[in-house]
């Protein structure tokens, strides 16, 4: 009897077992109050002054608040107008995006010394995966750590970063101890820590969403847990699935470097509203003439053409055309542009903002051979 027990470890022992998948390690680098911070940095002056990046005039538009200004309620993409009511002592600073860019190619550098899996999101925030770093470091919150105080000595600003297994929790993670810190959430913490959020707070959960989940008696991680992958998928079409991975803590998406482009646009908001359709008009020619210089750079081509309109109650209407083919120059997307624009004439309302934009780039477009303008790299391009 013993003998048989002793050649069943054995056996257990000797057979091949299946490869173990590794805990990714995943940080989320977030800068803090990015455009505010670099004006307090290169201005003493500024430093612990509620300050505001953007315009201050009629149609200005808030681009960034220091966290002085934050206290006061002020937030990015705020009127202007609203946000000096909210602080009466505010002060405004015009954005310097090609000073934001160089700092940004700064801490990009720091990142590539640590891994080449890096994803930028915009100008001050990006994923890295540590799992198997460049320097060796035994962990992710070294890692983490290392990566903040390199910043800050490369830079004089601060970031904060969250580590987790995944590309959601690091995010979430990421606003657990800002500004100037770092929060992990390991495995065996991840579902709890979504149990307890609001949707709101949850990936892929914009403000009509969480509404409509609300209405269905889903207002917290928790609730959302709760709900089978078939109601969710009834509710929600092919975005259940991912709400009902998230609400375990579940995020399969890679870290992807270079990630392809999936459009390109411009938008402006008038210094006054523009009342005629020929004003209209010009003001979209000149936007597209812009979208497809930057096309013309980056070699990309997209198939589907959007225009922007916003009214001056602030109502907005997009409309969209999408062709078989990539769109053939700047003739083209112009064209098709004010065509589309047109099939809102007449106007109910004096305007105040046009946009247009590019999508359905074809694969492995959008890699820019030379400078870009504002507008591509994700930073608001609102003007005065």
């Amino acid at each position: 009897m013993r003998r048989s027990v002793v050649d069943f470890a054995k056996f257990v022992l000797a057979r091949p077992r299946p490869a173990m998948t590794p805990v990714r390690k995943i940080i989320h680098i977030d800068m803090d109050a990015f455009y505010a911070s670099v004006e307090q940095r290169d201005d003493p002056a500024l430093r612990g002054l509620p300050v505001a990046v953007g315009g201050s005039g009629e149609r200005g538009v808030v681009a960034a608040a220091s966290y002085e200004a934050r206290r006061f309620g002020v937030r990015s993409a705020m009127p202007s107008r609203t946000a000096m009511r909210l602080c009466p002592h505010l002060v405004f600073v015009r954005p310097r995006f090609d000073v934001y860019r160089a700092v940004s190619r700064q801490i990009r550098e720091i990142f590539a010394e640590y891994t080449p899996l890096v994803e930028p999101l915009s100008l001050d925030e990006a994923y890295l995966d540590v799992t198997e770093n460049l320097k060796g470091i035994p962990t992710a919150v070294r890692v983490a750590a290392e990566i903040r105080a390199r910043i800050r000595e490369a830079t004089g600003l601060t970031a904060s970063a969250g580590i987790s297994y995944n590309k959601f929790l690091a995010k979430l993670a990421s606003e657990q101890r800002k500004p100037d810190g770092q929060f992990v959430i390991t495995p065996e913490m991840g579902p709890a820590f979504v149990e307890g959020l609001e949707v709101s707070r949850l990936h892929g959960v914009g403000p009509a969403t969480a509404a409509k989940m609300a209405r269905l008696g889903i207002r917290s991680g928790r609730d959302l847990r709760g709900a089978s992958l078939a109601f969710l998928t009834a509710h929600f079409g092919k975005a259940g699935a991912h709400f009902h991975a998230i609400a375990r803590g579940e995020d399969h998406r890679p870290v992807r470097p270079d990630r392809p482009r999936k459009s390109a646009g411009s938008e402006t908001t008038y210094p006054r509203d523009l009342q005629t359709p020929a004003e209209v008009e010009a003001g979209i020619e000149a936007l597209a003439d812009e979208v497809w210089g930057w096309c013309e750079r980056a070699g990309a081509v997209g198939r589907t053409v959007t225009v922007k309109v916003r009214y001056a109650d602030f109502r907005t209407l997009t409309r969209s055309r999408t062709a078989a083919e990539p769109v053939a120059g700047r003739a083209a997307l112009a064209g098709t542009a004010v065509a589309l624009v047109r099939g809102l004439f007449p106007l109910d309302k004096p305007v105040r903002l046009l946009g247009v934009t590019v999508s359905g780039f074809e694969a492995g477009a959008g890699r820019p051979t030379g400078r870009q303008p504002a507008f591509d790299f994700g930073e608001p391009s609102e003007r005065e």
